[in-house]
C-alpha cells in the first residue's frame, strides 16, 4: 500500500481482518521496506553536503535492517528550491536541505540567521545555531508542519561575483544587476545597497549569468567552485556579507510516521554528518581561493564596516528588527551584540 509518505508494509492476521501497519516488526534483508523516502538537495555531486548526505543515507539504510529505504536526489534532480519546498510540504519529498533564508517564504522567522554582517565568525554561528537561536528556529519550523533536525549544515559565508567589475565598496553595487535567491531578506539587503536584485532559483543561475540576465551573483566559495560559476564570472569580491546554512528538514507527517527507533537512527546519522560537513566546508574554503584564481577569477578584499554603515543608513536593520519582533531580535543579539 502506498501513500505520500513512502510505501509501508501491511498484513492481515486472518481472512476478514483489517490490514494493520507492522511498524514494530523488523523486516529481514531482502524484504520490501516498510518506508521508502526521498531525500533531495540543490547541490552538485561534488559538494561536501551531497557527499556527506550520501554517507548518512547509506548508514541509515543499513542500520534500519531494510525497514527504511532513503533514495538520494541531489543537484536539483527534482526541481528548483521553491519546487522542492512545495514537494516537501505535500509529502512528495520526505527530506530536503534548504537555506533558512529561502524557507522564510513559508516560515518567515528562519531568515534571521542571515541578517547582513551579523554572525561574523564561525564561533558566533555555531554558538547561535547549536544554541538558543537554533532552538527558536526549530520551534517555528515545527509549528509550520515541517520537522527541523538539531544540527544545521554549513553553506558558508557568501561572496559577490561579477562579470563586469569588482565590488570594492557599497557604491560599486549601485544599479548592479545581481541574482539573489527567492527570499525577501536577500532582496531587501541588496536594495538597501542600491543594487538591482533579481530573484532566481539556483538551478537557473548559471544560464542567467551566461545570458547576461544578471551581471553577478553571491554565494560561498564552495558553491562558486562546484557549480563552475567561474566560467561565467570574472571578479570575486570577498564581502562575507552574510553566513548561510542549510536547514535539514523533513515532512512532518512522514517524520511522525516513523517508529521511534527509526527516528533515532535517522537523526543520529544526519546530525553526525552535519558535524563532518561543517569541517569539510571550512577546510575547502581555505583552499579554494588559489584554485579559483588559477581558473581566472580576480579576487579583491573589502571593508565590512563600509557595507554595514550603508545598511544602517538605509534603515535595513531597523526595518528587519521590526519585522522579526523584539523577542527574535534579542535571541540573535545574544550572539552578535547590538546590531545596527
Amino acid at each position: 500500500m502506498s501513500n505520500g509518505f513512502g510505501r509501508r508494509r501491511f498484513a492481515a492476521g486472518a481472512a476478514g481482518v483489517a490490514a494493520l501497519p507492522l511498524f514494530g516488526i523488523v523486516s529481514a534483508r531482502g524484504d520490501a521496506p516498510q518506508f521508502e523516502y526521498k531525500f533531495a538537495n540543490n547541490n552538485p555531486m561534488s559538494h561536501p553536503s551531497t557527499i556527506r548526505q550520501a554517507e548518512a543515507i547509506a548508514r541509515i539504510n543499513n542500520e534500519s535492517n531494510g525497514r527504511l529505504k532513503i533514495t538520494h536526489f541531489p543537484n536539483n534532480q527534482l526541481g528548483g528550491d521553491t519546487d522542492m519546498l512545495s514537494q516537501l510540504r505535500s509529502g512528495a519529498i520526505e527530506f530536503f536541505t534548504l537555506s533558512g533564508l529561502i524557507l522564510s517564504t513559508f516560515v518567515p522567522q528562519t531568515s534571521i540567521s542571515g541578517i547582513g554582517y551579523s554572525l561574523s565568525t564561525y564561533k558566533d554561528v555555531w554558538a547561535a545555531m547549536d544554541g538558543d537561536l537554533g532552538a527558536y528556529l526549530r520551534g517555528a519550523v515545527d509549528k509550520s508542519g515541517l520537522h527541523m533536525f538539531e544540527k544545521v549544515w554549513d553553506n558558508g559565508y557568501r561572496q559577490i561575483t561579477s562579470s563586469s567589475h569588482p565590488i570594492r565598496t557599497p557604491d560599486d553595487l549601485k544599479g548592479f544587476k545581481i541574482r539573489v535567491p527567492v527570499s525577501p531578506l536577500w532582496t531587501s539587503m541588496f536594495e538597501a545597497f542600491g543594487a538591482a536584485p533579481t530573484s532566481i532559483n539556483f538551478s537557473e543561475v548559471y544560464s542567467a549569468l551566461q545570458t547576461k540576465i544578471v551581471d553577478g551573483q553571491e554565494n560561498p566559495l564552495v558553491i562558486i567552485d562546484t557549480s563552475k560559476l567561474y566560467e561565467v564570472q570574472k571578479y570575486l569580491s570577498m564581502t562575507r556579507h552574510m553566513w548561510d546554512g542549510f536547514l535539514m528538514l523533513g515532512n512532518g507527517r512522514a517524520w511522525r510516521a516513523l517508529p521511534p527507533d527509526l527516528q533515532a537512527i535517522v537523526a543520529r546519522n544526519l546530525n553526525g554528518s552535519a558535524e563532518d560537513q561543517r569541517q569539510d566546508v571550512v577546510k575547502a574554503d581555505g583552499q579554494l581561493r588559489a584554485g579559483l584564481e588559477a581558473k581566472g577569477m580576480v579576487f579583491n578584499e573589502t571593508d565590512p564596516a563600509q557595507f554595514r554603515a550603508a545598511l544602517v543608513k538605509a534603515r535595513f536593520y531597523a526595518q528587519w528588527k521590526e519585522k522579526f519582533g523584539p523577542e527574535a531580535w534579542a535571541v540573535l543579539e545574544k550572539y552578535t551584540g547590538k546590531i545596527g
